[in-house]
């Protein structure tokens, strides 16, 4: 039996992953029943997955923050402290996470077997175009989106799903958050 793989993402209404300009994190919409589901869901055993590239960015920015900054987030800590696998050709260690494994090769067939092997949920935040691949594969169970209330159409950067193929998205759960945040859950299914 396998186990579920979450990709869970944050997003603008307008399907950026991030934005440029005078942008926060988070685009300074985060409030405390965000941060407080946010920490709920990392609290869970679970492994995470990540991309080489995001693996770099998260790395850099908690390299780069203070105690009091967002990128410190009491959810992201928890994530660091959680298990997890980069999927990377050109990473030999990941030696700026607690309890990492660097996985060679092909990401569908790497998470395909994880998978398989896994005790516990896998759960990707970011890695855009890791995911969109084990989409395509068939590989993720479920598409956790958090949409931000904000449209960043002149400085919207890394557009979340441009590039994926064409799927049928079935609502599985959804919330409020902060009064204008929604997380939408969905189980994808490839569409012919």
């Amino acid at each position: 039996m396998t186990v579920t793989y979450t990709y869970d993402v944050f997003a603008s209404l307008d399907g950026f992953a991030a934005a440029g300009g005078n942008w926060t994190g988070y685009w300074g919409k985060q409030g405390p029943e965000l941060l407080e589901h946010r920490l709920g869901l990392y609290e869970e055993d679970q492994r995470m997955v990540f991309g080489a590239r995001t693996y770099r960015l998260f790395t850099q920015m908690l390299a780069a923050s203070t105690e009091d900054s967002d990128v410190r987030d009491p959810w992201v800590t928890r994530m660091r402290d959680l298990p997890a696998t980069i999927v990377s050709s050109t990473l030999d260690a990941a030696p700026d996470w607690p309890d990492a494994t660097v996985a060679r090769g092909d990401a569908v067939d790497v998470i395909g077997r994880l998978k398989e092997k896994s005790e516990v949920p896998l759960r990707s935040h970011g890695s855009l175009s890791l995911n969109r691949a084990l989409m395509a594969a068939g590989l993720v169970d479920r598409v956790q989106v958090t949409l931000f209330p904000v449209i960043t159409g002149r400085t919207g950067l890394e557009p979340v799903f441009q590039g994926a193929a064409d799927f049928d998205l079935e609502l599985i759960e959804r919330r409020t958050l902060d009064r204008d945040i929604q997380e939408l859950v969905y189980r994808p299914t490839l569409h012919p």
